[in-house]
């Protein structure tokens, strides 16, 4: 993948961000910091990037324009699928940049049907419902009382949740990525469902901003941690993310923000849900460095649960 690639597809992953043109704080720093990773690591025009798209010095198709591979350009539209579908269902204008962007990719009827289907997949997994377990999940938890679950069952499930998300990160398919945040909805559904709470998408998603954990922005850095690989000299395996180096670094992102999360939705609505936003955010930030601290401890375990998944049952389950 050449430099020019490379930023092009940093760029259409700042312009599939903004495109609902909902743009926060939190996905605005994202934004940023992933142009200063990948200029950092020997793009020096990277760190302009961001700048560019905001001051709209460059275009649509002058991004497009740069990919030349057929890989680079299939792994474009994944890429900005992705960063569209990273907080739900699509608004009318991510629809619209998804079309003029596979408009200018000008995929071969081979390729069109396969970006087709990816988007379709990618949909179902944004919109995938809460309350349905994934069969890689940990098991229900006891009927007794139901969605009850003592502190040592949530223990387990946060965990295995974490685990589960840092093997998804480890493998190549781009869909893999994708099923990471449904997950953690998931996970903080069950949380609240044991005591007591019914949530809804959009209270998970309030959360989770909140928290300053965006799940646009945190798609985003994850991309960055990918090109930074690449940039290495890490060749592409496939998929959304590629370069070994890259996939190390997010599969420790996901492990971190995922068991952050669970412990974050332990006190949250153990507590009854009084947390103040600044509470919220600090509890998370000193979760999340806990949470790197046991990424090592755990590593064997999420790289033998990356060996030994199917992923086609997973994202059927999540997607059920």
């Amino acid at each position: 993948m050449t430099d020019q690639e490379r930023q092009a597809l940093l760029t259409l992953a700042i312009m599939a961000a903004m495109a609902d043109g909902r743009e926060d704080e939190s996905e605005r720093a994202a934004l940023q910091r992933v142009a200063e990773q990948v200029s950092l690591a020997g793009d020096a025009g990277a760190s302009t990037l961001y700048d560019d798209v905001v001051q709209k010095r460059v275009t649509l198709d002058q991004a497009t324009a740069a990919l030349v591979s057929p890989d680079a350009k299939t792994l474009a539209h994944e890429l900005c699928v992705g960063v569209c579908h990273a907080d739900g269902a699509l608004s009318d204008a991510e629809r619209t940049f998804l079309y003029a962007l596979d408009t200018r990719l000008g995929f071969d009827p081979q390729q069109a049907a396969a970006a087709k289907d990816f988007t379709e997949k990618a949909e179902a997994l944004a919109t995938a419902p809460l309350a349905a377990t994934s069969a890689a999940e940990p098991a229900p938890e006891p009927a007794a009382r139901p969605g009850a679950m003592t502190p040592e069952e949530q223990d387990r499930v946060i965990l295995n949740y974490a685990i589960l998300n840092g093997a998804l990160e480890l493998l190549p398919e781009s869909l893999a990525t994708m099923a990471i945040i449904p997950l953690q909805m998931k996970l903080v559904y069950r949380i609240g469902k044991a005591y007591g709470y019914e949530l809804d998408r959009g209270h998970i998603k309030d959360l989770l901003a909140t928290a300053g954990l965006g799940m646009t922005s945190q798609y985003v850095e994850r991309i960055g941690s990918g090109l930074v690989g690449h940039l290495f000299g890490r060749g592409l395996l496939g998929g959304l993310l590629g370069g070994l180096a890259g996939q190390a670094v997010s599969s420790g992102m996901s492990f971190a923000s995922t068991y952050a999360l669970g412990r974050l939705a332990q006190r949250y609505y153990s507590g009854g849900r009084v947390f103040s936003a600044q509470v919220l955010k600090d509890t998370y930030e000193g979760l999340l460095n806990e949470a790197k601290g046991l990424h090592g401890q755990y590593l064997p375990a999420i790289r033998e649960k990356a060996r030994t998944i199917n992923l086609s049952e997973v994202l059927q389950d999540v997607r059920a």
